[in-house]
């Protein structure tokens, strides 16, 4: 062993697993190696620290259910009846709906629209019964602008 080091010995293996055989060849290179010394010494006093730590019981103090069981009451959440738990989930959702729906009714009512009423009759070009049962070939460019923009029609005529 006097080419290697025990390091790789005592990382693969606790010092407890090995055998009595790799144990003595492990004391008979420790006494020719610093390096290995130093290791072995390491891992000696990790193996019994280790030992040691195990053998402490650790007791929770008296009041541990108690201040436990505390914190878990304080989490869970108070008997609220089921309709204001729903409402404080849905409450922005409900009132971005009801304002909506406001903004609609006063678009709706208070702005005012196009003139419906209009005393002039709409002309058009074509006729819907003309469009639907294909009676005309074909619709110029003229026809059809003047039936999406009639404003501009009348105002050629003025």
């Amino acid at each position: 062993m006097n080419n290697s080091h025990i390091i790789d010995i005592l990382d693969n293996a606790a010092l407890a697993d090995l055998t009595e055989m790799q144990l003595a060849s492990v004391r008979n290179h420790v006494e020719e190696c610093s390096s290995c010394a130093e290791s072995y010494h390491a891992a000696v006093l990790t193996s019994q620290v280790m030992h040691a730590r195990v053998a402490v019981q650790v007791e929770p103090s008296p009041f541990f259910a108690t201040t436990v069981l505390a914190r878990i009451r304080e989490q869970q959440p108070d008997n609220v009846p089921a309709m204001l738990r729903l409402w404080r989930s849905a409450r922005y959702l409900v009132s971005s709906m009801a304002l909506g729906t406001a903004a609609l009714a006063v678009l709706s009512f208070v702005v005012p629209g196009p003139a419906v009423g209009s005393s002039e009759p709409a002309t058009t070009a074509y006729s819907a019964e003309s469009v639907i049962l294909g009676d005309e070939d074909e619709l110029s460019y003229e026809q059809v602008l003047s039936t999406i923009y009639p404003e501009v029609e009348e105002a050629k005529e003025k």
